[in-house]
């Protein structure tokens, strides 16, 4: 006897569509090339050769795609910016973190070789390292669009569920009970009664259905209930199932009734809102992406997370009011004063979380006058380098005060205690600018970074802006005033 697995026709045409697509997908990566000379870059793919002078190419920059932010993974590639604006992603080189050794080396030459033969022809030390994700500015913003649109149309399709969904629901609440002789089984509009024994119950664990047998499998065999029921109920007991068009609505005991949910219009509607709600997030990213258009590319982006909050403190007035008056939000004077008190409450949150989103120049304003811990103050700050005044990044705040120099510390005080005096005579001031993609993460995104030299070697200082400027004022004695970046012209 031989047992065959027969496939449908209709999947061989699919299926090999599928096949054909991977099997492009790793040909074409298998194929590529780069090659990189004293004239310019060379690439080659499966189905595009090209040539671009160093002449043409205006910036080589890191371009990283987060893959697993839990476990820190992300890709690595590089991305040419050409003298016209456009962007071209070099099919090569790429890796994935944590094996970037001969990435960062062969990403080191490229920059080289544009150093050595580019159009500006100099010698000097290149510009710093331009790193773009979906953190800055630079990088697209097609999939949170790509998002957006497919909540909005989510929202679309369950508003045009409302009218079949809510007839459906007045149908069950005028439901009348069956004249007499009439079985459940005939599937009509009316309430019929059974009597039931169940023969045992089977809870399962949550997240997976839960049934009820019934002796003689008598009406049914089984049915699928809530946890909750399946563990009230108990074998032997006699109940009444009550069936319209042929569904089990409601099974009474003794003990314990479980009633069938039967969506309404409310539930739909409410659903329509959240899902509008959600829309929102990926369009207060577009939003915050579009006002940073003319930034620098690599800058850290303001966080969305205003716009997360007024959206929630949205939800709270508006699904409550879509819930309990689906079709009639403006029918009384109660839901109509709800409705406009709630838009008032969104139209000032969504004024605060524009202006908390907007990019702020480095610099900032002169910081006001902070609290203090006996005569000295403890600002939250970073040196993003390891140095002997902030050994293995150990340095929380600085503090600054009449009873000594600047000094890093470990906490927030009070006191001096592991205090590392920054050595302010070696510190020199080159500028200061936002965060950018090639800075931790893990600074908030509302830092500013200042980027000082420390007798030859780079250092980088970040805090909050008042923060930062009141620390750089403390240094101002040997520290000349920024020469870049402390307001780009054009800047809004």
């Amino acid at each position: 006897m031989v047992l065959g697995v027969r496939t449908s026709t209709a999947a061989w045409p699919a299926l090999g569509l599928l096949f054909a697509l991977a099997g492009f997908a790793a040909l074409h990566r298998v194929t590529a090339r780069v090659r990189a000379d004293a004239h310019g870059l060379h690439s080659r793919t499966l189905l595009r050769r090209r040539s671009v002078p160093w002449s043409e190419v205006a910036d080589l920059r890191l371009r990283v795609k987060y893959a697993n932010t839990a476990r820190g993974e992300e890709s690595r590639r590089v991305s040419a910016l050409l003298r016209d604006g456009r962007g071209w992603v070099l099919p090569l080189p790429r890796t994935w973190t944590p094996r970037t050794e001969e990435f960062d080396a062969t990403l080191s030459a490229l920059r080289e070789l544009h150093r050595r033969h580019g159009a500006a022809g100099t010698t000097a030390e290149p510009a710093r390292l331009t790193v773009i994700s979906h953190r800055t500015t630079g990088s697209g913003w097609t999939g949170s669009l790509a998002l957006c649109v497919l909540l909005l149309a989510g929202a679309g399709l369950a508003l045009r569920m409302v009218p079949q969904v809510g007839a459906y629901e007045r149908e069950w609440e005028s439901a009348a009970p069956c004249a007499a002789g009439t079985s459940w089984a005939d599937h009509g509009d009316c309430l019929s009664t059974v009597p039931a024994v169940i023969e045992r119950t089977d809870p399962r664990r949550p997240k997976k259905t839960s049934r009820l047998y019934f002796t003689d499998a008598r009406p049914l065999e089984r049915l699928a209930v809530s946890e909750e029921a399946a563990l009230e109920f108990r074998s032997g007991d006699r109940v009444r199932l009550t069936f319209w068009r042929g569904e089990v609505k409601t099974i009474a005991g003794d003990r314990h009734v479980w009633r069938d949910h039967t969506p309404g219009a409310g539930d739909v509607v409410m659903v329509a809102a959240g899902l509008t709600l959600g829309a929102g997030y990926p369009a207060a990213r577009i939003l915050i992406r579009l006002r940073g258009r003319r930034r620098p590319d690599g800058e850290v982006l303001p966080s969305a997370l205003p716009f997360a909050v007024a959206l929630v403190l949205t939800a709270l007035w508006l699904l409550p009011l879509c819930f309990l008056h689906p079709t009639a939000p403006f029918a009384s004077p109660v839901t109509t004063a709800w409705a406009a008190a709630g838009t008032l409450v969104t139209i000032a949150l969504l004024t605060w979380a524009w202006r908390a989103t907007r990019f702020r120049p480095p610099g900032g304003p002169e910081p006001l006058p902070t609290e203090r811990t006996g005569d000295e103050v403890f600002l939250p700050a970073r040196f993003l380098e390891a140095t002997d005044y902030n050994p293995r990044h150990f340095g929380t705040h600085i503090v600054l005060g009449d009873d000594g120099p600047p000094a890093v510390v470990p906490h927030s005080g009070p006191g001096r205690f592991a205090a590392r005096p920054v050595p302010v005579s070696r510190l020199t001031l080159e500028r200061t600018r936002r965060a950018g993609g090639g800075d931790p993460d893990t600074i908030p995104r509302t830092w500013h970074i200042a980027e000082l030299d420390d007798a030859g070697t780079p250092v980088r200082l970040a805090a909050a802006p008042t923060d930062l400027t009141r620390i750089l004022r403390a240094l101002r004695p040997t520290a000349p005033e920024a020469r870049a970046g402390t307001r780009p012209p054009g800047d809004p």
